[in-house]
């Protein structure tokens, strides 16, 4: 499988005692399929997968397949401490037909780099599907070295890394030393370096409110080749990267964002706790400050 385009961690949708509102999750998907996404990413940390059981995890794996059908592929994130769990939901994802994982480092455990590879390699021979690597050592602690990716060269399944080190120069060593696992953009405020350096996808969770936002960019770089206009697409978007990521709120500002848009999200689940006045009417003011910047680059303005 090829990742490319953008492909969105879609949010989970709750109702103010914290249950899932499966009617706004319809809506989500429905709003980005329209708005052209390339592809969707089910049970991925923005959609808050870590606070739901297991039964709600695959249940939201079929509600999702059930609404995409075949529009657009459908990646299922398989994100567990126990590498027993991750196998169940990748064996669960491959039953309801999704078309890729997403294979994390198992957080808190903090694994080796063989026992990384290990833990994605039992995931592969219990599903056997194109898988995304993901790694995120802000939250798990740990990198997916040298010694796990050159381990996972023993299954072609492993096409694309998801980095979201935010380190440069692991971008440099992937896109040198492994050009048979795909870049994905997994650090925001870094899209534009990721694209030079021949990237082809974004895994972005902005883009489940403002995809139009992302997709201007991946035209830009990806498409175009045009990094003139890609540089002013990014200073446009950086101050709401900075946004999303301050204090800790990063879930609940994108909820808010895509509420913004007409789909209610309601508040994440605890122990998170919902945006305040102030911190709304600070992202309200940033999206429409990015919006309009983004059209007059449009309009050729800027770029």
């Amino acid at each position: 499988m090829q990742f490319e385009g953008i492909y969105t961690p879609v949010v989970t949708p709750h109702n103010d005692d914290h249950s899932i509102n499966r009617e706004r999750f319809a809506e989500a998907i429905e709003f980005l399929i329209g708005a052209g996404v390339h592809g969707l990413i089910i049970a991925g940390t923005t959609g808050e997968y870590y606070a739901q059981t297991t039964d709600e995890r695959i249940q939201m794996m079929r509600l999702a397949k059930k609404i995409i059908g075949n529009r657009l592929p459908m990646i299922v994130g398989t994100g567990a401490i126990r590498t027993e769990d991750s196998i169940v939901y990748a064996e669960a994802a491959k039953e309801i037909g999704a078309d890729a994982l997403l294979i994390a480092t198992p957080p808190y455990a903090y694994p080796t780099g063989r026992e990384i590879a290990l833990h994605c390699l039992a995931i592969d021979r219990a599903a056997n599907l194109p898988a995304m690597l993901y790694n995120y050592p802000g939250r798990m602690c740990v990198n997916m070295d040298e010694e796990t990716l050159d381990r996972l060269g023993r299954s072609p399944n492993f096409c694309a890394i998801k980095e979201s080190s935010g380190d440069v120069n692991r971008l440099h060593m992937l896109a040198r030393d492994y050009p048979h696992i795909a870049l994905s953009c997994g650090m925001d405020d870094q899209a534009l370096e990721f694209f030079a350096w021949g990237a082809r996808s974004w895994v972005c969770a902005g883009s489940n409110f403002a995809p139009e936002a992302h997709l201007q960019m991946y035209q830009a770089c990806a498409v175009e080749g045009n990094f003139t206009k890609g540089r002013a697409i990014m200073s446009a978007m950086l101050p709401l990267m900075r946004v999303l990521e301050q204090g800790g709120k990063f879930v609940q500002c994108i909820k808010h964002g895509l509420t913004m848009r007409g789909i209610e999200c309601g508040p994440p689940r605890r122990p998170l706790q919902p945006l305040n006045k102030d911190d709304k009417r600070e992202l309200e003011e940033v999206i429409r400050t990015m919006s309009t910047a983004l059209a007059a680059i449009e309009r050729g303005d800027n770029a």
